[in-house]
């Protein structure tokens, strides 16, 4: 019996333990938690994670200090957009009241310029050699009954700063006059005006219409 009990303890195999297989996924849960727990503690994260309340009211005060900064450029903003708007406002009531009139001052104009035909053809009948001494007489009271009108309409319209554009001898100016021809003189200077065919008018300083002129040929 001693022999098969010998032979039955050499007949089975040793007995092995398992080896030991380490988990990759823990490996990496456990890397990876370190790795959040030093990101949290550079970034002073985690359980101390609040402010040093000094370094919070800093960052409040400057906050605020900005939007200070940025309620006062707006005020200042709106303030000069409404210091413009005045001054337009104050502009157009000015221009209202200075250019109000011009239109009919315009329609009034050709009048003047049948009195100015009336007085030029009244004055060239009187002087007319033809004319008998009896005849030219007979214009005198219309002539100056003409230049009676004439003159009240140019004093009332100089209450409304109307001015007369008549440049006789002038220099020859684009912005008031209209040049019609040109004409040699050997009196005149070179470009200055030497006849007027039609007044011009201005109403402060405004023209209202050009004159018509000659001016001499340089």
């Amino acid at each position: 019996m001693g022999n098969e009990r010998d032979n039955a303890n050499q007949a089975e195999p040793p007995v092995n333990e398992p080896p030991v297989v380490e988990d990759d996924n823990v490996s990496e849960s456990v890397s990876q938690a370190g790795d959040a727990s030093a990101e949290q503690a550079a970034n002073g994260t985690g359980a101390d994670e609040q402010l040093d309340p000094l370094l919070q009211m800093q960052l409040e005060t400057e906050k605020l200090q900005q939007e200070l900064t940025e309620a006062k450029e707006q005020t200042l903003r709106a303030a000069a957009e409404m210091q413009n708007v005045r001054k337009r406002a104050e502009r157009d009531v000015e221009n209202a009241h200075k250019y109000g009139q011009e239109k009919l001052i315009s329609a009034l104009l050709p009048v003047l310029d049948n009195l100015d035909r009336a007085l030029e053809a009244a004055k060239k009948t009187e002087a007319d050699g033809d004319s008998s001494a009896q005849e030219g007489s007979a214009f005198t009271p219309i002539i100056e009954g003409v230049e009676l009108t004439r003159k009240s309409a140019l004093d009332a319209l100089k209450q409304f700063s109307v001015d007369v554009l008549e440049p006789y001898g002038e220099p020859f100016d684009p912005q008031f006059h209209e040049a019609m021809t040109m004409i040699e003189s050997d009196t005149a200077e070179p470009n200055s005006v030497i006849d007027v065919l039609q007044k011009g008018y201005s109403l402060h300083g405004r023209l209202l219409r050009a004159a018509m002129v000659v001016i001499a040929k340089p």
